[in-house]
């Protein structure tokens, strides 16, 4: 059983027990179920440099703690601060020790696009997105047939969130629709080993319609890796692991985001 495998087992078991608990009806009294979401493609969408959006990121699977002293409200203060495009905040609990409350918070005072950052398996979770006050989630084609992401992306679509569709291989390129699927994340690490190819990029970009939005995820480190996913045709970069091991977080996004800059 891959790593993957085991995270779906449990996100399973988690949508089965979200289900008991809580009706379709009920994610509708938050505060943030009826508020204007902003647009994550759009947010993305620049002609200076390459969009930045920066996660908050407490531990992984592959790399178990990545930041000890978590704070997700002062992390989103400093990504604010340094006017980055948009947000990504893990929800998972058990393999990256987030919570759904962590969006929450930060919904309350964030002025860009938040991103649900989970492994998405049922509407519910789309609801739940909603609810918390979410402006697009994400949807694994490594985790999800078509029909499962056709569902889920219409669902999402409906509840008026942006879905940014993430494939990691040439082959997920038959489960995304090309005159639907315009914001499409490209993983750079392999969910199954968690090893990262910052070529992957580049050999999935090539397939895709010419006009969609590309953001490459995962293994985003120096300034020659920024060069690199330049270079292959990303719109943007997720960026996550290098500014949760920063003392200064703001620093850190300001200066990914020179480096993000066009040549002029």
């Amino acid at each position: 059983m891959t790593i993957l495998d085991e995270i779906l087992d449990v996100k399973r078991e988690e949508v089965a027990k979200l289900r008991r608990d809580r009706s379709r009806a009920s994610f509708a009294d938050s505060e943030q179920f009826e508020r204007k979401r902003r647009g994550l493609r759009e947010a993305l969408s620049r002609k200076d440099r390459l969009g930045l959006i920066a996660e908050i990121k407490k531990a992984s699977p592959s790399k178990g703690l990545i930041r000890e002293d978590f704070d997700h409200v002062a992390i989103a203060r400093a990504y604010r601060d340094a006017g980055v495009e948009a947000i990504s905040i893990l929800t998972d609990r058990k393999f990256f020790q987030g919570s759904p409350e962590y969006l929450r918070d930060v919904a309350a005072f964030s002025a860009v696009p938040l991103l649900r950052k989970d492994f998405i398996v049922d509407e519910w979770q789309i609801y739940e997105a909603r609810s918390i006050g979410a402006d697009a989630v994400l949807l694994i084609a490594e985790a999800l047939d078509r029909t499962q992401l056709d569902e889920l992306a219409a669902c999402a679509r409906e509840e008026g969130l942006d879905v940014l569709l993430e494939l990691h291989h040439e082959s997920e390129i038959e489960k995304i629709d090309p005159n639907r699927d315009r914001l499409i994340g490209v993983n750079n690490r392999d969910l199954k080993t968690f090893d990262v190819d910052l070529g992957a990029t580049a050999r999935v970009k090539r397939l895709l319609p010419a006009d969609a939005t590309v953001v490459a995820e995962s293994g985003v480190h120096t300034e020659a890796d920024v060069e690199i996913l330049k270079r292959a045709g990303a719109s943007a970069v997720l960026v996550g692991e290098r500014f949760m091991r920063e003392a200064d977080v703001e620093k850190a996004a300001r200066t990914m985001r020179e480096w993000l800059r066009y040549a002029s």
